[in-house]
C-alpha cells in the first residue's frame, strides 16, 4: 500500500489501536477522536484539537502514527515543550506498541543512537522541542531527510504557536517555517486544552487554513482548510475555590494547618523559585512529605519528584510553571496556588492537572497581594527591547560569534540575550550556525505595534484573573466563557456555586511556625573566582581565576527581593520612587540576627561601606549601626575614584565589572590586618562587591565579609 493511501477500516483499525493503547478492551471513542483520526489518515488533512485535559488527545496522534505506519508512511515527528511532558508521551507510546523516542537537552549521549534507529526506519515517533529545530547540526544534517520522510507532524501544546498564546515561545514559530516545507500530503495535527477563538484563529491561520473556525463541535471541510475540533471545557471532577487571606504567614500558616486534609497527592503552585524552594522547606521542617520543583531544580531531581508524585510517594511538589502542560498523573487529588496565575487560561491549564481520572479533585486558589507586581515583571520580561535588538544585529556580520562572546560585546545578560536572539532568528535578522550567530544581512524593523498588542492582551488577562478571584458566579463558568466555551453553564460545585468546601480557620501552632519562618533572615552571597571571560575587551586586564588574596569571603544578606518574607519589606525599601531614608529599626535589628548567626571563622575587626548614590543616608546609618551594636569601629565609606561607577544595572558580567573596575579607592581610611565587614544596599552581579573587596584586601584586610540588605533575584 502506498504512503497516500487511506487504508480500508479505518474504524475497526483505529478502535482496535485505541484500546490498545489504553489497555481496556470496552473502550469507545470520545467525541471528536475518531474524527481527528480519520482526517489526518483518511483525509491527510490538517487539524487542530481544542479539548480539556484528559479528553484524550494524545490517544489521536498515537493511534494515527500507527495507522499510519501500517499504511507505509515515515514516522511522526513530536514537537513537545517539556521534557515531564516527553517523559510521560513515551511512556504513553509503549503501552500502544508504539516505538517512540526523544532528542533533547538531557539525552544528549543517545542522540546517535536514535538517528541509526531513525535510519534503519526503527521510529514511529520522534519527540523533539521546539528549540532542538534550530539547532545548527539537527536543523541541517537531520532535518532535511526528516521532512523529506515524514508521516505527520504533530504540535502539542499549539498555543505557543500564537503570539495570544499564555506561553510565549519563540521557538514554536519556527513552527510555520516547517509546515511549509512539507509535502502537501503530510497530515498536521496541532493540539491544546488552552486556547480561546484569538488563539484558535490564529493557530488555524498558521497551520494553513483559509476560513474561520466555530467554537465547539467539528468544523472545516474539505480541501486543504483546517478541521477544528473543539469540544466543551468543563471538568466536572474540579471543585474550585477562593480562599483571600491577609498575607503570605496567613496562607503559609492555612497550609500548614490543612495540607494533611486535601485529597490524595497534588501540586502547590507559587509564582516564583525562591518561594517554592521556601514553601517546601518549610513544609518538611513541619513533617510534611513535599519537594521543591522549578526550573532550576537538576533534570535528574526533577524526573525523581515527578515519579514520587505519580507513586504517592510525597504530599505534594512545590512547584512553579515549570511542572505544567503536559503532567500526566490521573488520580491527582488537589492543585493549590500560593499566588495566582496571571490569566485564567493559565490558571485552567494549570488546574487541568487534577481530577483527569476521579470523580473529584479540588482546586484552591489563595492569591496574594504582590501577585501584580510578580505578573508585571514575567509579563515583559520576554518582550524584545528595540534598542537591544539593534545592538545584537549591529554587533554581528558574517563570522560566527559564540554567545559568551557576543555578551560581552552587547551588555546584556546571558539569559535575556538568548531570548533574544530566537526572537532575531524567527524574524530573519540572525542566524544560529555551528561556531555561534551571524547577521543575515536581511532588513529587520522592530515590529511595535505587535508587541504593543501582546502587552495588552497581558494587561486584560491580568485584570480577568483579578475577575475571577472576585467573582460571585461559576468559578468554572467563568473559566470557560474565559476560553470562549459557548457550551460554559453553572457547575454546580464550586465555592459560589455549592458554599463554601475548604476550611478558613488557622491553628495558632501553624499560625507560629509560618511566621517564624518568613522571619528567617540569612541569605548567603557566592563570592566570585573567576574573572568573566572578554574582560580585556573593554579594558580591563584580568582574567582566569581571581587570586584567593584578593578575593572577598562568602558574604550574606537580610533576604532576597523575591522572598516570601522579607522581601516585602525589601520591596518597599528599594521600590521606584521611595525616599531615601535612614535604616529601620526592625530592619536593622534583623541585619544584627544575621551577624549572630554567621558563624565566621574570625569575627571582624572593622566596618566600611560602600558609597551609595541613590541612598546614602541607608547604607550609612546601616554600617553604622552595625559597628555600633558589634562595638566595631567603623571606618567610613570607599572613596570614589575616576568619577565613581559607571554603567547602568541589569547588564552582563563583562559591563558590570568594567562599570566598576577602578573606581573605588581605600585611600584615607586605616584598614586594619584582619577581617573587614564590607556593608551595601542591594546585590545583584556581585562585581561590586568583588571589586570592593579587592581594594580592601589591597589595603591590607586579610579576609572581607560582604554584607548587604538585598540580593535580588
Amino acid at each position: 500500500m502506498t504512503p497516500n493511501a487511506a487504508p480500508a477500516g479505518i474504524r475497526d483499525d483505529a478502535l482496535a489501536a485505541l484500546r490498545e493503547l489504553v489497555g481496556r478492551t470496552d473502550a469507545e471513542f470520545h467525541d471528536g477522536q475518531y474524527e481527528a483520526i480519520e482526517a489526518l489518515v483518511g483525509g491527510r488533512r490538517r487539524a487542530l484539537v481544542v479539548q480539556r485535559t484528559g479528553w484524550g488527545k494524545s490517544a489521536v496522534y498515537f493511534v494515527a502514527t500507527l495507522l499510519l505506519r501500517r499504511a507505509g508512511a515515515g514516522p511522526t515527528v513530536l514537537v513537545s515543550p517539556l521534557l515531564a511532558l516527553m517523559r510521560d508521551q513515551i511512556s504513553a507510546a509503549e503501552r500502544a506498541g508504539v516505538r517512540a523516542v526523544a532528542i533533547n537537552s538531557t539525552n544528549a549521549h543517545e542522540w546517535g543512537d536514535v538517528l541509526a534507529r531513525l535510519d534503519r526506519d526503527e521510529v514511529d515517533v520522534l519527540l523533539v522541542s521546539p528549540e532542538r529545530l534550530n539547532n545548527p547540526s539537527f536543523r541541517e544534517e537531520q532535518l532535511p531527510a526528516l521532512v523529506r520522510r515524514i508521516g505527520m507532524l504533530v504540535v502539542d501544546e499549539a498555543h505557543c504557536i500564537s503570539d495570544w498564546g499564555h506561553d510565549f515561545r519563540p521557538d514554536y514559530r519556527r513552527l510555520r517555517d516547517l509546515i511549509a516545507q512539507m509535502p502537501a500530503a503530510v497530515p498536521v495535527l496541532a493540539t491544546t486544552a488552552t486556547a480561546n477563538s484569538r488563539v484558535v484563529a490564529d493557530v488555524a491561520e498558521q497551520l494553513g487554513a483559509f476560513g474561520g473556525s466555530g467554537s465547539a463541535g467539528v468544523d472545516g471541510g474539505g480541501g486543504s482548510e483546517v478541521l477544528t475540533i473543539r469540544g466543551p471545557l468543563a471538568r466536572a471532577s474540579l471543585r474550585l475555590g477562593v480562599l483571600r487571606l491577609p498575607d503570605a504567614a496567613s496562607r503559609l500558616a492555612w497550609l500548614l494547618s490543612h495540607l494533611d486534609e486535601l485529597p490524595g497527592s497534588g501540586i502547590i503552585y507559587t509564582l516564583t523559585v525562591a518561594a517554592a524552594v521556601d514553601t517546601a522547606r518549610l513544609l518538611r521542617e513541619r513533617g510534611h512529605r513535599v519537594r521543591a520543583y522549578t526550573g532550576q531544580t537538576d533534570a535528574d531531581e526533577r524526573a525523581e519528584s515527578e515519579g514520587m508524585l505519580k507513586r504517592n510517594e510525597v504530599k505534594a511538589l512545590v512547584a512553579t510553571s515549570a511542572l505544567g502542560m503536559g503532567f500526566d498523573k490521573p488520580d491527582l487529588g488537589f492543585v493549590l496556588h500560593l499566588g495566582a496565575p496571571s490569566s485564567p487560561v493559565a490558571y485552567y491549564q494549570q488546574v487541568g492537572r487534577a481530577g483527569r481520572a476521579s470523580e473529584s479533585a479540588d482546586v484552591l486558589l489563595l492569591p496574594g497581594a504582590e501577585d501584580c507586581d510578580i505578573w508585571h515583571y514575567f509579563a515583559t520580561a520576554s518582550m524584545p527591547d528595540r534598542e537591544r535588538a539593534e545592538r545584537v544585529i549591529a554587533a554581528l556580520g558574517d563570522v560566527p560569534i559564540s554567545t559568551p562572546a557576543l555578551e560581552a560585546m552587547v551588555d546584556i545578560r546571558r539569559t535575556p540575550l538568548e531570548l533574544l536572539l530566537k526572537v532575531l532568528d524567527v524574524d530573519g535578522a540572525v542566524r544560529r550556525v555551528q561556531r555561534g550567530w551571524i547577521a543575515t544581512g536581511e532588513a529587520w524593523s522592530y515590529d511595535a505595534e505587535r508587541y504593543a498588542r501582546i502587552a495588552a492582551e497581558r494587561l486584560a488577562e491580568q485584570q480577568h484573573m483579578l475577575e475571577y478571584e472576585q467573582t460571585s458566579g461559576c468559578r468554572m463558568e467563568f473559566l470557560q466563557r474565559s476560553l470562549d466555551d459557548d457550551t460554559a453553564a453553572p457547575c454546580g460545585r464550586c465555592d459560589n456555586c455549592a458554599g463554601v468546601w475548604f476550611p478558613a480557620e488557622i491553628g495558632s501552632v501553624a499560625g507560629e511556625a509560618a511566621s517564624a519562618a518568613l522571619d528567617r533572615v540569612g541569605v548567603p552571597i557566592e563570592q566570585r573566582r573567576q574573572w568573566p571571560t572578554g574582560a580585556e575587551r573593554l579594558s580591563v586586564p584580568v582574567k582566569g581565576r581571581i587570586p584567593a588574596d584578593e578575593q572577598a569571603a562568602e558574604g550574606r544578606a537580610l533576604g532576597r527581593l523575591t522572598d516570601l518574607g522579607w522581601g516585602g519589606t525589601l520591596r518597599e525599601l528599594f521600590a521606584a520612587g521611595a525616599a531615601d531614608r535612614p535604616v529601620p529599626e526592625r530592619v536593622r535589628d534583623a541585619c544584627v540576627r544575621v551577624l549572630a548567626d554567621w558563624g565566621w571563622a574570625e569575627r571582624p575587626v572593622a566596618v566600611v561601606s560602600i558609597p551609595s548614590r541613590s541612598r546614602p543616608l541607608l547604607v550609612s546609618t546601616l554600617a553604622r549601626g552595625i559597628a555600633e551594636i558589634g562595638r566595631l569601629p567603623y571606618l567610613g565609606e570607599l572613596g570614589f575614584a575616576g568619577g565613581g561607577p559607571a554603567g547602568q544595572p541589569g547588564g552582563n558580567s563583562v559591563f558590570r565589572l568594567a562599570g566598576v573596575w577602578d573606581r573605588f579607592t581605600a585611600a584615607g581610611l586605616e584598614v586594619p590586618a584582619g577581617p573587614v565587614l564590607l556593608v551595601d544596599d542591594q546585590a545583584d552581579s556581585r562585581w561590586t562587591l568583588t571589586v570592593a573587596a579587592r581594594v580592601l584586601r589591597q589595603a591590607g584586610a586579610t579576609e572581607v565579609l560582604p554584607f548587604v540588605l538585598a540580593l535580588r533575584g
